[in-house]
């Protein structure tokens, strides 16, 4: 019997400029992810909960809260960006080209941008990465400039055994 283990994201020696990752999960958001959300970031515009207020706009129904949005598609990334991240250093550059509307599937990918080993932490490495999340039409929904220190092999949480990863 061989015993595989499962995929344990990226570390800072993996990431090459120009490489673009096509984030493995996407999304349908629901009505319930929307007015929880708004909720519980307690934003009070009634664009995002109220369905008979937003009837009456321009778009007809409701709008997706913005940052639900940027949450979903930040969380999409963690797979191949931030798996084995020390910490984010900033968010930057985010866009809202395209609306989001319950009901819209989120796809989301990231091209490497820039790569550097940390001045001031030898085990450590800052990747920035730009991320794009379109919906099921092509068009893009947001886009971000995302900045993070991620761990060199061998130095993270995890044990390291050779080649292999163990929790």
């Amino acid at each position: 019997m061989t015993t595989h283990t499962g995929w344990q994201g990226r570390y800072y020696e993996d990431f090459v400029v120009g490489d673009v990752f096509e984030h493995p999960l996407g999304r349908t958001v629901t009505t319930t992810d929307n007015i929880w959300f708004t909720m519980l970031t307690q934003n009070t515009a009634p664009l995002h909960f109220d369905h008979e207020y937003a009837r009456r706009t321009e778009f007809g129904k409701p709008l997706v809260n913005s940052t639900f949005t940027l949450s979903l598609v930040a969380g999409q990334s963690v797979t191949d960006v931030s798996q084995n991240v020390f910490a984010n250093l900033g968010w930057e550059d985010i866009t809202l080209p395209s609306p989001v509307f319950e009901g819209d599937t989120i796809h989301s990918r990231s091209t490497v941008l820039r790569t550097r080993e940390s001045a001031s932490r030898p085990t450590l490495g800052v990747v920035t990465v730009r991320t794009t999340g379109v919906k099921q039409t092509g068009e893009a929904v947001i886009e971000f400039t995302r900045t993070l220190l991620v761990y060199k092999r061998g130095h993270g949480p995890r044990r390291t055994t050779g080649t292999e990863e163990t929790a």
